[in-house]
């Protein structure tokens, strides 16, 4: 992201080449976590289903103070944790195919770049499609930020840097037995 943004900010360096290489960096960390998960870990856990929708609209009604039972514990991940990772997966992927995409228009040690493999018109759309994926994905990790450094969520966030969380804070979070073991 930095390498995108900076350049905006009118910060001045040789980006190009470095945006390209944190591409296929990105990519290759997109494949290894698809590769890991569709392999070793389970999609239950961080699929977002019905029950998750029901959960989250009584999540809504709580919020709202319209009534209604509380929502239960969520085994793994939250209903809120799912979707973020569905929206900021999505993002990724349009982020990557479409970098992809623009490589063909870059002199890299690979190949020599050729600006008619496709249509103006068309890479317009990869452009437009690249460039909105790259600022909402931006808008994402500002979230994402925003509610990992709350006080009631620093929990998640040591979480994510040690990967654990005590035994306390998990029962008191998270219910045992709608968490299915990830092996």
């Amino acid at each position: 992201m930095g390498t995108a943004f900076l350049p905006i900010l009118d910060i001045r360096f040789s980006w190009v080449t470095a945006h390209w290489v944190a591409g296929l960096v990105l990519t290759g960390a997109v494949l290894f976590h698809i590769v890991r998960s569709l392999f070793w870990l389970s999609l239950r856990n961080i699929w977002y289903g019905l029950r998750d929708l029901r959960e989250t609209m009584a999540t809504l009604r709580r919020s709202l103070r319209l009534g209604g039972p509380a929502p239960a514990k969520p085994g793994k991940y939250t209903p809120a944790q799912k979707l973020m990772h569905h929206v900021a997966g999505l993002l990724v992927l349009v982020t990557v195919v479409t970098g992809l995409l623009m490589m063909v228009k870059v002199d890299t040690p690979f190949w020599e770049r050729n600006p008619y493999w496709l249509e103006s018109g068309t890479w317009g759309i990869v452009y437009v499609l690249h460039g909105a994926a790259a600022l909402l994905l931006l808008s994402v990790v500002m979230i994402h930020i925003y509610f990992a450094l709350r006080p009631e969520k620093l929990k998640y966030t040591r979480a994510m840097l040690r990967g654990w969380l005590t035994r306390d804070e998990y029962l008191a979070s998270h219910d045992p037995s709608r968490w299915e073991e990830d092996h």
